[in-house]
């Protein structure tokens, strides 16, 4: 279907691709990952055409038609929202743009005529007469409700845009579907919409994401982009994660003898089989994950931060209790509306809504930021909260090195201890003297991680942690979250993180009241009683 050949990319010294040799085929789903820089962007820019590599080709069979989820947001202010999705099918649209041409002339020649049929005949062949009424199908299911679907795309907000660019993209059944980053911005229903879309998707589908559950659910394959190199695995995200630690692993025991490699490898992938059969995808006619042969991954290159959340002491068993709490934004909408709940001790709470700036009040309410309109906070004597706020600018405005921004929230001041924090979270040797007012939005965040490490605290407030960070750091934050003993509070738009993660679920209704339930996130999702109650509060609201 789609041919890579000899690729390279090299800028300066830097050489990102090297001799590239690929072929995806049709009906499979290939998540591409790599380490922060590694060039997963830039590789589906060269399979789209927008970049040249310096030398090799990719090709795509005779016939065939490729769909790539647009980056720029403004390119299609000045149409309106149902043509931008239908522009997504270029030839079909240039169908559409010649006939109108065409019947807009004062008068028409024969030649115009027998074009004008031609058209027509090519225009019924890919079900032009359906094409509105599939777009605004897709349209409705990504969020995108029916009176916006004649208004111009520059009266739409910035996530109402994403997502029409996103059916634009999935408009028309394209041979090839380039997506890159294409949860962005979309809740959980519609995340789980396009999962359920992909995963019956019968054509080749190429896809950059940070969301591990989404790669899960969606990937037959996973494209690592390591040495330079690019290589095809059979698997999901799971699969080759855990398949590349055990293999790391193993390299560090080097007396390890082969047959005794082989046994331990064939026996991993028969337990992964025996898991993942229970997957959506497995019982889909993709069900690849039965037939799992062993393929030769390396120990990545990889570095994984170590996030380690020690506790100044243990949190003893009154936590933290909230009564009657209200909170409005400055215009007069009610983001919590006299909510109570209090914590028990080992809960961890995954807290999420329509509305994320509900969220974020909640969060920063529980962490002294904020105030709220009414109610109470409760504290246990024995807790010690820690914030990580999602808007972290205000703690970077300051011309001063990490270690001494670090040294700013610890009681011990040896450069050494300090540095050991930074150095957890891959700020090594000259790295740890950088200014942190020219940091980047990932570094800002590890470095946040860095400052709750050192806090100690018994009780993690996180409001989307995740955010800018690769999946290295994210798959070594989910974990350091398993692992922590304390109490936690916290909202992400990463699946796996709440699912593994929360063991209660608060949701804030539209209305500001919430739904309360000790479960996990999927358990959640899937309860019947807790759909019927969100319908009917959600419609008691309308």
């Amino acid at each position: 279907m789609l041919t890579v050949t000899n690729v390279t990319l090299q800028y300066g010294k830097r050489v990102l691709f090297d001799e590239v040799n690929l072929q995806f085929t049709e009906g499979n789903c290939y998540g591409v990952i790599g380490a922060n820089g590694a060039g997963k962007s830039t590789f589906l820019k060269i399979l789209s055409g927008e970049i040249e590599p310096n030398k090799g080709s990719v090709s795509l069979l005779p016939g065939k038609r490729m769909a790539v989820l647009s980056q720029n947001h403004f390119a299609f202010d000045n149409y309106t929202v149902l043509n931008t999705v239908i522009m997504g099918h270029k030839r079909l649209w240039e169908i559409i743009t010649e006939k109108e041409a065409i019947y807009g002339k004062p008068e028409m020649t024969e030649e115009d005529g027998i074009k004008a049929a031609d058209l027509e005949t090519e225009f019924a062949e890919m079900d032009g007469w359906n094409a509105e009424t599939q777009a605004a199908e897709l349209l409705s299911n990504l969020g995108i409700d029916e009176p916006l679907h004649h208004q111009l795309m520059h009266a739409l907000s910035g996530k109402q845009k994403v997502r029409v660019l996103l059916a634009q993209a999935l408009f028309g059944n394209p041979d090839v579907l380039v997506l890159d980053e294409p949860t962005n911005d979309l809740d959980v229903e519609t995340i789980t919409w396009l999962e359920n879309f992909l995963a019956d998707f019968n054509n080749t589908v190429i896809v950059v994401s940070h969301d591990r559950h989404f790669l899960d659910a969606v990937c037959t394959h996973i494209a690592d982009i390591d040495f330079g190199k690019i290589t095809l695995y059979t698997g999901n995200y799971s699969f080759w994660y855990q398949a590349s630690q055990l293999a790391l692993k193993q390299k560090t025991e080097q007396n390890k003898k082969a047959e005794e490699k082989r046994k331990e490898l064939l026996e991993f992938i028969a337990r992964f089989s025996a898991n993942a059969s229970k997957s959506r995808q497995a019982t889909s006619r993709k069900k690849l994950l039965d037939k799992l042969v062993l393929q030769e991954i390396k120990p990545s290159n990889r570095k994984y931060p170590a996030i380690i959340f020690n506790m100044e002491r243990m949190p003893g068993d009154q936590i933290l209790k909230v009564d009657n709490l209200s909170y409005q934004s400055p215009e007069g909408q009610t983001f919590l509306n006299n909510i109570s709940f209090k914590f028990n001790k080992n809960d961890k709470i995954f807290v999420f809504s329509q509305n994320s700036q509900a969220v974020t009040a909640l969060l920063g309410i529980l962490a002294g930021e904020k105030q709220a309109a009414s109610g109470t906070i409760e504290w246990g004597i024995t807790i010690k909260p820690g914030y990580l706020p999602n808007d972290n600018q205000a703690y970077f405005n300051k011309d001063i090195s990490l270690t001494d921004w670090l040294s700013e929230y610890s009681a011990n001041k040896e450069n050494d201890y300090v540095r050991g924090f930074l150095g957890k979270m891959l700020f090594s040797g000259e790295e740890a003297n950088k200014a942190v007012n020219v940091l980047s939005g990932g570094e800002k965040v590890r470095c946040m991680l860095s400052r709750l490490m050192i806090l100690q605290p018994n009780f993690l407030i996180l409001d989307e942690p995740t955010n800018h960070l690769d999946l290295e750091a994210i798959t070594a934050l989910n974990n350091s979250l398993i692992d922590f003993k304390g109490n936690l509070i916290f909202t992400s738009h990463d699946h796996e993180l709440a699912q593994s993660v929360a063991n209660r679920i608060i949701e804030i209704l539209p209305d500001g009241r919430i739904i309360d339930k000790t479960c996990s996130f999927d358990e959640y999702l899937n309860d019947p009683i807790v759909k019927q109650q969100r319908l009917q509060k959600i419609n008691a609201l309308a």
